[in-house]
């Protein structure tokens, strides 16, 4: 698969980008790549190989010793939040950004 220049622009107007005709020779050659490379990633054969949860599967052939989930230091968010401008129920208030 790859990209015409026609579909460069259809692409940029749904993005609401704007990009003049001449970048669009530059910018296709890598765009037209990266569809080149993930071409090649899927012509690898994969049959019989088992999907990663962690790379330490591969690793490290025991299971890992996690520590205890109990927390480590004093809550201290009082004085965290002594220097936020507007603090509301204990949590930090930031003014309405998106309507």
């Amino acid at each position: 698969m790859s990209l015409t220049a026609q579909d460069l622009q259809r692409l940029a107007r749904l993005a609401r980008l704007s990009v003049p005709d001449a970048d669009v020779p530059k910018l296709l050659e890598p765009i037209n790549g990266l569809f080149h490379l993930v071409e090649q990633m899927q012509s690898v054969p994969t049959e019989g190989v088992v999907p990663l949860a962690h790379p330490f599967d591969v690793t490290q052939p025991m299971a890992l010793r996690l520590r205890a989930d109990q927390a480590s230091e004093p809550n201290q968010r009082e004085a965290n939040q002594q220097s936020a401008p507007w603090v509301e129920e204990g949590l930090l208030v930031v003014p309405k950004v998106i309507e």
